[in-house]
């Protein structure tokens, strides 16, 4: 679950008035002025595409990964990007070995290979990678930062990308906004060729 800027503020919110009533204290917040009170408070732009996945416990394994490879900051620049990022479960199909020896110092380049090739210069919003997909006629090939491609179909209503060794990846939760670009999460970590 994405915990929402107006979900702390609404949680800030009904502490405060709770610690601040003396008078009443089973007074109850009604949850529509709250909501009220939270949609003119949401004018605060969204965090980085970094600060998105570190306020999301579903992509630890990532932040972890771009940490190690030192990309923090290449992902808190203006950008935009939009980054196909994989949730800790699709860390988890990886290999564990493989994954340390990837994030071992001596490893930076090849995590770093491996963590931009889930990175495309620019903001692609889903409607456009469906959009690019059926102007493709069925297909849409991605360049990523990293320099290799992935292609991208549907299957249904859901976006697959394959990557450079023919594995597929499905993306699962899309347009996750960041103040330099956009997240979709996918459910297995997509390898260059």
């Amino acid at each position: 679950m994405r915990i929402s800027p107006k979900m702390i503020l609404t949680t800030v919110a009904v502490v405060a008035l709770a610690a601040c009533s003396t008078e009443a204290p089973e007074a109850a917040v009604d949850e529509g002025s709250a909501d009220a009170m939270m949609d003119s408070t949401e004018t605060a732009e969204p965090g980085t595409i970094v600060e998105v996945a570190i306020g999301n416990p579903d992509f630890s394994t990532l932040v972890t990964a771009v940490t190690a490879a030192e990309l923090g900051e290449t992902l808190s620049s203006a950008g935009p990007f939009t980054v196909f990022a994989p949730t800790n479960a699709a860390f988890d199909k990886v290999d564990p070995d493989t994954l340390s020896a990837l994030l071992l110092p001596e490893n930076k380049a090849d995590l770093t290979a491996l963590l931009t090739y889930h990175v495309v210069a620019g903001e692609l919003m889903a409607a456009d990678v469906v959009k690019a997909i059926t102007d493709g006629g069925g297909t849409a090939t991605l360049t990523t930062v990293q320099g290799e491609t992935l292609k991208a179909t549907l299957d249904g209503d859901s976006v697959i990308l394959e990557d450079g060794t023919g594995a597929k990846s499905t993306v699962i939760l899309t347009d996750v906004d960041a103040s330099n670009g956009v997240v979709h999460a996918i459910d297995t970590v997509v390898m260059p060729g």
